[in-house]
């Protein structure tokens, strides 16, 4: 008996709600490695991801002042809210170690990646989270030969349904 509903502990898979994904950073970005931050939020933007209103798609993450922020990022205004409302836009600091934000620091400044915002969900305990990748750009051909791959393995699963 974990909790306090008596049932089993949830599974530590990374699960939970997602609020939003960047699909196409997939396609743009080759991912180097991927982190988890926790967001710098406040109780209405709270409210509003649980609505399930957010979006990431032109967002990015940058370092300002020894600190990891999140820019360009969407959260609407929660619709109950009275004039102390949040800003839609705002810049919004990202939580993580010391150590992994020096990472990204490196990465960016002395190889010219990108810190690119993947999805945000909330994990198990019910904590927003977002998932960021150190990444490079692609090239033209680069995206070319990953869309040859993802038609071929699609080709592959419809031949493999159709014969067994």
């Amino acid at each position: 008996m974990s909790s306090k509903s008596g049932g089993a502990k949830p599974s530590r898979g990374g699960g939970g709600k997602v609020v939003a994904e960047n699909r196409r950073a997939r396609y743009d970005y080759e991912f180097l490695d991927t982190f988890e931050a926790g967001l710098q939020l406040e109780g209405t933007e709270v409210k509003a991801l649980r609505e399930g209103k957010a979006n990431i798609a032109e967002a990015y993450a940058t370092i300002e002042d020894n600190e990891l922020v999140l820019i360009n990022s969407n959260i609407p205004e929660y619709s109950q809210a009275s004039r102390f409302n949040h800003a839609p836009r705002r810049k919004r600091k990202l939580l993580m170690h010391r150590r992994e934000i020096d990472r990204l620091a490196a990465g960016v400044q002395r190889e010219g990646l990108t810190i690119v915002p993947l999805k945000l969900y909330f994990n198990d305990r019910g904590r927003a989270k977002l998932a960021i990748a150190l990444a490079k750009g692609k090239k033209v051909h680069d995206k070319r030969q990953s869309e040859k791959k993802r038609d071929w393995q699609r080709e592959k699963s419809r031949l493999m349904r159709e014969r067994g």
